[in-house]
């Protein structure tokens, strides 16, 4: 990723205005899914501490190319999502729920 600080600044952004609260980043963490032998995912999923959140102290998040664009996703833990993988998996299922 040519400028990784810019990346995570964005992410922070989205989480600000999607869960209104502040964030922290912890780490990166690579994931590789696979469903239907397939690879849905091969990527690094970034997570935060949370502040000022009511139910949540983690977030995950990570952006995508969607044609041009860049296109961010920000995943509250909250059961049943408790990893950057379990956070990859919801929102796979929500968007094929759309």
């Amino acid at each position: 990723m040519a400028n990784k600080s810019k990346y995570i600044d964005n992410l922070q952004a989205v989480i600000g205005k999607a869960h209104g609260c502040g964030s922290a980043h912890v780490e990166s963490v690579p994931v590789h899914e696979v469903f239907r032998g397939q690879t849905v995912w091969d990527g690094v999923i970034e997570v935060f501490d949370l502040a000022g959140h009511p139910k949540a102290k983690r977030c995950y998040a990570w952006g995508y190319q969607d044609g041009n664009r860049t296109r961010y996703i920000a995943v509250l833990e909250i059961p049943p999502v408790e990893s950057a993988l379990t956070a990859l998996r919801a929102a796979i299922r929500s968007k094929a729920q759309k």
